[in-house]
């Protein structure tokens, strides 16, 4: 039904199926092509999503999603590899419908929406792409006569749109918005569910200061085994804001606000899988000039090397090898992880890289483009990242120069303070 939805509004959609039996779930994963997006119906939080990389993981993720929605078919998508996922809420009355938060994601599509840092407004999509994203959002609301509030997801793939998915319900994101733009979206929402009409001239749309982002925050430390590493099903269990006059200010208050934040000097450990080596080149670079000493797997440390970084330790992931990284994480030299590995793993052993850096509190990142967010935040903010701030309630009341040059740190969700 969505997608005969979308096929009505003339919409870009994932080439997508559904199967009820692991049979025709082979033959349309085929037909679709490798990677591909497993997933069961109606659920929430993403529940039994996986990324398939090929046939030989299908049938156990099949299986998976079979038994989280039993009697129903489970979806195939075309996973879209390298894309910029979007996050757009809507307020309708039925006729008329406005986007009053569009939210780009730092981590690329795969990773659950729920978990994944996000900037309001967008701080990289063309404008041409933003206003696109504007007009289908629109147009979905009415199509689906949503009185309140309308979810949408997007992925931006190459410069073309893709619609993920439509929830015609509050979403998560509404707390956050709501706060970034000083507006209470779920009292207007309620105001159209009882019949008011939609009156876009009573509502502020815009930040309260230039850039607001959320930052998840993570349980993993309190279950034993839990792997940080980040997918389709979603683990976070709150989140937290940064607020600034540019977006790498406010990334850099929100990894404050969710505990990675990162020590001025130290040193930094990189481990990526293959697909990733040559992506870490020029971050690996970028830390080097901002002073950071470099750590390496040897795999990681050849392709730096290959690349004229002539200076990385090269660092053994084994605990009784003479030069380990967990010696490193020991005496508080490390500063920063960035560790990729590939997907499907979700308990791993007490002593493993990713749990280490949890007992020690380091800051890490689980894919390369949080890594780059963070490398290129830092780059643009210095090392010494030298903010100012206003209490929360002093974005309503400060003048316009002095909203425009200063930043807060705020929380919501599971996460209080400030």
């Amino acid at each position: 039904r969505f997608s005969e939805l979308v096929d009505k509004l003339g919409l870009n959609q994932p080439p997508n199926g559904s199967a009820t039996s692991l049979e025709e779930a082979y033959a349309l994963a085929a037909q679709l092509t490798y990677p591909v997006m497993v997933r069961p119906s109606y659920v929430l939080g993403g529940r039994a999503m996986e990324i398939v990389p090929g046939p030989d993981q299908l049938e156990r993720y099949f299986r998976a999603a079979m038994l989280a929605s039993p009697g129903h078919p489970v979806l195939v998508d075309k996973f879209l590899g390298g894309a910029i996922e979007v996050d757009v809420d809507v307020l309708a009355d039925g006729r008329h419908a406005i986007v009053v938060g569009m939210m780009e994601h730092v981590e690329f599509a795969g990773v659950h929406s729920g978990d994944s840092a996000c900037s309001l407004p967008p701080h990289s999509l063309p404008q041409a792409v933003q206003a696109e994203i504007d007009r289908q959002s629109v147009a979905l609301a009415q199509e689906l006569r949503v009185v309140g509030l309308m979810n949408a997801q997007f992925a931006v793939q190459n410069g073309t749109v893709f619609l993920l998915e439509v929830n015609p319900r509050a979403s998560r994101t509404v707390p956050f918005v709501s706060k970034a733009i000083g507006t209470p979206l779920a009292k207007h929402a309620l105001w159209l569910m009882i019949g008011r009409p939609l009156e876009p001239e009573r509502l502020r749309l815009k930040p309260l200061v230039p850039y607001a982002v959320k930052e998840t925050v993570f349980p993993f430390a309190r279950f034993p085994g839990a792997d940080l590493t980040l997918g389709p099903e979603m683990q976070s269990t709150g989140e937290v804001m940064g607020r600034g006059r540019t977006f790498a200010e406010a990334f850099l208050k929100s990894q404050i606000a969710a505990s990675n934040g990162l020590r001025n000097e130290g040193a930094v450990f990189i481990g990526v899988r293959d697909a990733d080596k040559q992506a870490v080149v020029p971050l690996a670079r970028s830390l080097r000039m901002l002073g950071y000493k470099l750590l390496a797997t040897p795999g990681t440390r050849t392709v730096l090397l290959a690349n004229g970084l002539t200076d990385v330790e090269e660092t053994s992931l084994q605990h009784d090898a003479p030069h380990n990284v967990f010696q490193h994480m020991a005496s508080g030299a490390l500063t920063l992880v960035i560790n990729t590995t590939k997907p499907g793993k979700r308990r791993i052993d007490p002593t493993h890289l990713r749990r280490m850096v949890l007992i020690h509190n380091i800051a890490y990142c689980t894919t390369v483009e949080a890594a780059r967010t963070l490398v290129s935040a830092l780059e643009t903010t210095g090392r010494d990242r030298q903010f100012t701030y206003l209490p929360l309630r002093g974005y309503d009341t400060a003048p316009a120069s002095a909203v425009g040059t200063t930043g807060a740190v705020g929380a919501t969700g599971a996460a209080e303070g400030s």
